[in-house]
């Protein structure tokens, strides 16, 4: 009889299911005593899964899940589950966490350590005493508006520099001459635009 084609499963699926069939076998008698060289399986296959899990489930087929030792499989699944979920699900947990922790703090002995955890403290956005706030106005003008103040800085520029410094005109390349540029020249260009 053809033998069928065996499921492909992803890494940590075949350990969990491996894993659960030793917790099943341990519950009817089986004894799995951890050995230094189980712990070190364990750890070279959890990098393995870390560096490439596609790879690491290409590697970890049937075979040699059978190869390894029931205690280096359940301490692999150990490792996949611990570092599978989230230590702190969920960020206001840690926001509670971290608070608390700034609290004990603040009876510190140490004047440096009090004031500084007083200080976080203040800046937590609920507190906020020392967050640095900034303002932004936005004024929206119409572009005639708009027009009028570049017009008004352009002709500032353009009247302030009426003298052209004789040693400037020096340095040009191939004795090439500034045009001078008015108001209305400016004018005319932004109305081109348009």
């Amino acid at each position: 009889m053809p033998r069928a084609r065996e499921p492909k499963l992803e890494f940590t699926e075949r350990v969990a299911a491996a894993s659960k069939t030793i917790e099943l076998l341990m519950q009817h008698g089986m004894k799995v005593p951890y050995t230094d060289d189980d712990i070190e399986t364990a750890g070279y296959w959890m990098m393995t899964y870390a560096e490439d899990p596609d790879m690491a489930s290409k590697e970890m087929t049937t075979k040699q899940t059978s190869q390894m030792t029931p205690a280096a499989l359940r301490a692999l699944d150990k490792q996949l589950r611990d570092f599978s979920t989230n230590i702190v699900e969920d960020a206001e947990q840690l926001r509670t966490y971290v608070t608390n922790k700034l609290l004990e703090e603040s009876d510190n002995p140490d004047a440096r350590i009090r004031i500084r955890a007083l200080e976080l403290l203040g800046k937590i956005s609920d507190v906020g005493l020392f967050s640095e706030k900034r303002e932004v106005t936005v004024t929206h003008q119409t572009s005639d508006e708009l027009r009028d103040a570049l017009r008004a800085k352009l002709t500032k520029l353009v009247n302030a520099d009426d003298v052209v410094d004789a040693e400037v005109m020096d340095e040009l390349p191939g004795g090439t001459s500034v045009p001078v540029v008015t108001v209305d020249d400016l004018d005319a260009a932004w109305d081109d635009v348009e």
